[in-house]
C-alpha cells in the first residue's frame, strides 16, 4: 500500500463518507469556497489535476466548472493536523461562487452589521448551461 493510500485511509470522513474541503487560490491565498469530497473524488482530483467534489444535493460527482466553465485546476492538496479537513490549493478560472462572485465568503461582519463586500463578476444566470 502506498503512503498516499495509507494517508487517504486515515482521513476522518463523516458518516456519509465525506470530508470538508476548502478551496484557496494558489497565488493570492484567497479563500474561495467550501465543498465536500469523498475518497473517490480526492483520487480523481489527484489523478486528473482538475478538482472534483461530491455534490450532496445531487448525490454525484461535481467536477468544478463542468456546467459553468469556471474550472479549478489543482496546484496542491493538503490536509490538516486532525485529518478532518482538506485544503485544495487551486488555480480558479473566474468566479468560484454560484452567485457569480470570486469567493463564496462575501458576507462580512462589521460590528453589529453584516455587509456584502463584493459584487458578482458574472451574472449567475449566465454561469450555468443546461
Amino acid at each position: 500500500m502506498s503512503a498516499l493510500s495509507q494517508s487517504l485511509d486515515t482521513l476522518k470522513y463523516n458518516q456519509e463518507g465525506l470530508i470538508p474541503a476548502i478551496a484557496q487560490q494558489y497565488d493570492t491565498h484567497e479563500v474561495l469556497m467550501m465543498a465536500w469530497m469523498n475518497r473517490a473524488s480526492i483520487e480523481e482530483t489527484l489523478n486528473t489535476g482538475r478538482v472534483c467534489y461530491w455534490s450532496r444535493s445531487r448525490q454525484k460527482f461535481w467536477r468544478k466548472g463542468e456546467e459553468s466553465g469556471q474550472v479549478q485546476l489543482l496546484k496542491e492538496l493538503r490536509f490538516d493536523c486532525d485529518a478532518d479537513t482538506i485544503l485544495v490549493v487551486v488555480d480558479q478560472t473566474g468566479p468560484a461562487c454560484h452567485t457569480g462572485r470570486r469567493s463564496c465568503f462575501y458576507h462580512k461582519v462589521e460590528g453589529e452589521q453584516v455587509i456584502i463586500d463584493s459584487e458578482p463578476m458574472i451574472d449567475p444566470s449566465k454561469l450555468y448551461h443546461s
